[in-house]
């Protein structure tokens, strides 16, 4: 149930004054109240695409968000008029711990309230609304838990359990190569199925990448990868590539599926859980777990973090940091398990 008159919500912000309600150049209270959700919706969403240079995965994350905020009772009546909406409907969205509650996640709620402030930010700020919604609106603070990892041993189990550079199945093979590259080069695995032949250059020994928001970077590759991969380029590769038809244009998807096309997000996914299941490793092991162990073993190897962060491919410092904190953690470990008086 919403929030009670007069209760405290954590969606809503106390210390907004009467002044904040009012839109841009002193627009009056009833401006905007008859803009249509979906064409603001629509509107802000080519925005984020154009402006902002979102990729198409967070664009449909975003569209998700507000199509089901869009779709939540009365909101289309009075969205516009003021805050209401919004804290009526993240706080029907807000798990309590009942049985079968059918709330979200913290992780979730978080991200749709992001999505829904933003897009109020959005609508006061081209004017379709009179109300600045969204400084009405605070986001839930969350822990922020250290990534899994694993150590350099799992990892080698892991991918040996992948398969062999020398192995009869192609699809065998091809998960090896994949997964050598996570970890060779600490992708997202949507970086990773996106990537063409011509990405990656076995002699320079690096692999030009397209992260978020359409940045590029260079990151070099190891030597071992390097061999894997140049076993998958010329051998199986070469016939599923013509098995599928794909256009020569950039020399093809790098990693292909069992009909010659562009390896599926899920067929990479199942990949990494089937080599963890073969390693004995638990069901916490994910395409990210390479990459989270990836920036911690170069940290632990004494990696500058500004380095780390241009392989990663983070926008901001501080997302970095945290696994400095990992890191920090294991030498705890590590300390309690050797020194005679821990």
């Amino acid at each position: 149930m919403p929030p009670r008159p007069g209760a405290a919500c954590p969606w809503s912000r106390a210390d907004v004054g009467p002044a904040d309600r009012r839109g841009r150049q002193g627009e009056g209270a009833g401006v905007g109240v008859g803009t249509n959700l979906d064409r603001a919706i629509e509107d802000y969403l080519t925005f984020l695409r154009v402006e902002r240079g979102l990729a198409p995965a967070t664009l449909r994350a975003y569209r998700a968000d507000l199509d089901d905020f869009a779709a939540a009772r009365g909101t289309n009546r009075d969205w516009a008029a003021g805050p209401d909406a919004a804290i009526r409907y993240l706080a029907a969205r807000t798990k309590r711990g009942r049985p079968r509650d059918p709330g979200l996640a913290p992780t979730s709620l978080r991200r749709r309230a992001a999505a829904i402030r933003g897009f109020y930010k959005f609508a006061f700020g081209d004017g379709l609304i009179p109300v600045d919604v969204a400084a009405h609106l605070d986001l839930p603070r969350m822990p922020r838990l250290l990534p899994e990892t694993l150590t350099v041993e799992e990892v080698e189990r892991l991918l040996e359990a992948a398969g062999a550079e020398d192995d009869p199945d192609p699809g065998r093979l091809r998960d090896r190569a994949l997964l050598e590259l996570l970890y060779a080069a600490g992708l997202r695995i949507s970086e990773a199925i996106g990537l063409d032949r011509e990405d990656l250059s076995l002699d320079g020994a690096f692999v030009r990448v397209i992260g978020k928001g359409d940045k590029e970077r260079l990151v070099p590759v190891g030597d071992v990868a390097l061999a894997i991969l140049a076993t998958w380029i010329g051998g199986p590769r070469a016939p599923l590539l013509d098995l599928g038809h794909v256009a020569p244009a950039r020399g093809g998807p790098l990693f292909l599926g069992d009909r010659g096309r562009r390896l599926a997000r899920q067929q990479a996914w199942l990949a990494v859980r089937r080599a963890a299941a073969t390693a004995g490793l638990t069901d916490r092991v994910s395409p990210h777990t390479l990459r989270h162990s990836f920036a911690t073993h170069l940290l632990e190897g004494g990696a500058d973090l500004r380095i780390v962060q241009e392989l990663l491919g983070h926008a901001s410092i501080s997302t970095t940091q945290l696994y400095t904190h990992l890191t920090g953690e294991r030498i705890r470990e590590v300390y309690a398990r050797a020194h005679p008086r821990a």
